[in-house]
């Protein structure tokens, strides 16, 4: 590995290390218990604004049941998945696709330290009704638009059903939560995320409606 490789490794972890946090339904609280690694040591890695040390990776792959292959994106990407449309006949091949347990897949799209964030999710269809979502909090700003399915989001007291196309955007310090809407095939969405609060900032004016008739 180069310098440069090792960097984007280590700025891409964050990413891997908080989705396998959430996978498990654990706080940044409980793993700090666990591991005796502080909760604001936790949160700055996850949203990349610590490097991550040898020791507190091991700690951490230990904790959430996951490989350091899994967590540097060294592991080899997992099968293929069927879809219900042609457009969404497999998953990217590529190495950084990781996969969590048995469910959620997460592609960092971004590799550098500290800003806004962008990352891929998958989740498999759901095979039975589930519980609703476990919810988690923390600081920063979030910005989700699903690419394909359906997405359950639980934020705070609201129970809200994304299709393709929908956007929603929340204060990550509102509980929130997310699950697979649907039996009929997988859902992927797309998760801008700033750290510190920082928001997308819409540059154009929304087009205009047609004339009134």
């Amino acid at each position: 590995m180069t310098g440069d490789d090792v960097a984007e490794t280590l700025a891409a972890m964050g990413p891997r290390l908080r989705a396998a946090r959430e996978h498990r339904g654990a706080t940044l609280t409980g793993v700090s218990c666990a591991t005796g690694i502080s909760p604001s040591t936790l949160s700055r890695i996850e949203t990349g604004r610590r490097k991550p040390t040898l020791e507190v990776v091991l700690h951490l792959a230990k904790e959430y049941g996951v490989s350091l292959d899994e967590l540097a994106g060294t592991a080899p990407a997992p099968a293929a998945e069927s879809r219900t449309s042609e457009s969404h006949t497999s998953e990217p091949r590529t190495s950084a696709l990781q996969r969590f347990g048995d469910d959620k897949l997460v592609l960092p799209l971004t590799r550098y330290v500290g800003g806004l964030h962008a990352h891929k999710h998958v989740l498999p269809a759901a095979e039975e009704p589930s519980a609703r979502p476990r919810q988690v909090s923390h600081g920063g700003y979030e910005w989700l638009c699903v690419l394909y399915g359906r997405l359950w989001l639980a934020l705070g007291d609201r129970d809200l059903v994304l299709a393709a196309g929908d956007v929603a955007e929340f204060d990550t310090r509102t509980p929130h939560g997310v699950a697979n809407a649907g039996a009929d095939g997988p859902v992927e969405y797309l998760i801008m995320f700033g750290p510190q609060g920082e928001r997308l900032r819409p540059r154009t004016p929304p087009a205009p409606g047609p004339p009134p008739r």
